[in-house]
């Protein structure tokens, strides 16, 4: 499947950090920051993770909701969740469909070695479930605070 700006995001159900199963379409009439991470309490992500945090509160003033999804499971995202204070949901992706889905699940290579996994990526989807903004290969530093000014300046 392809994902176009524009367009209907792909729909989703995947476990979440809170027990329960979560939706895309749970988020209509709202705004969704989804982003994709490769793994739990590694450094970029764990940076990337906080931004998020610590910017909470303004993402909500302009009803707006995170949700990171990694391939990592459940009890790994309720750690992560309780070492770092993060207020939004993280979702397992562990057979990685989803992250396939979005085009973020990747051949890369570290130290000479090629594994698949996923290429740091965020999609900002609007109240009507369509994709308005993709941010892919993503740098962790001044990223969070480019998406909330994207939906700053688009979405309100």
């Amino acid at each position: 499947m392809s994902i176009e700006k524009g367009k209907q995001a792909p729909t989703f159900t995947l476990p979440a950090n809170n027990g329960e199963h979560v939706s895309l379409s749970d988020y209509k009439g709202k705004n969704v920051v989804l982003y994709f991470y490769p793994k739990d309490m590694t450094p970029g992500c764990t940076t990337e993770a906080c931004d998020f945090r610590d910017h909470h509160e303004s993402f909500a003033d302009l009803d707006a909701v995170i949700l990171g999804v990694s391939p990592d499971p459940v009890e790994s995202h309720k750690k992560f969740i309780d070492k770092h204070e993060l207020p939004f949901l993280l979702l397992a992706d562990e057979d990685h469909q989803v992250s396939e889905e979005y085009g973020v699940w990747k051949l890369k290579k570290n130290f000479g070695k090629e594994y698949y996994g996923i290429e740091r990526s965020t999609f900002i989807i609007d109240k009507d479930g369509n994709l308005a903004e993709e941010y892919r290969k993503v740098k962790v530093d001044g990223h969070v605070e480019s998406a909330l000014e994207y939906i700053r300046e688009n979405l309100q």
